[in-house]
């Protein structure tokens, strides 16, 4: 079991994420906007971000780059998510240190296979 922090402002999909990563056996945190989630990656520090890319107050790249910049936080995993595929986006995201953006609507097996890919003892 890992603890998961999903930043996202689309309560929809914050909650069908959420709960489909409980089912799976995770502890989940959550954060309605970019402020709120660096705040809570600060607290309490998860085994992995999923970021939604727009969001008010502070967008999924300037998360990436706050992570990015924090020593003890720069190694978390972190996940993208956005209704934007424009190679450009995610080509930034790789470069800033994303493992991986997904394209909303995305589907909950590419989410697990990104669980076990970046999360120790779930391959």
């Amino acid at each position: 079991m890992a603890r998961i922090l999903i930043i996202e402002d689309e309560a929809q999909i914050r909650e069908n994420l959420m709960r489909f990563l409980r089912l799976e056996g995770h502890d989940v945190a959550f954060a309605a906007d970019g402020v709120a989630g660096l705040a809570l990656l600060r607290s309490a520090p998860p085994e992995l971000v999923i970021c939604d890319f727009m969001m008010p107050r502070m967008d999924g790249f300037a998360v990436l780059a706050e992570l990015q910049a924090d020593e003890a936080l720069r190694q978390l995993p972190f996940i993208m998510l956005s209704a934007s595929a424009e190679p450009e986006r995610l080509a930034m995201a790789v470069a800033m240190g994303a493992r991986a953006y997904v394209t909303k609507p995305f589907r909950f097996a590419e989410i697990r296979e990104l669980l076990h890919r970046h999360l120790p003892g779930t391959g």
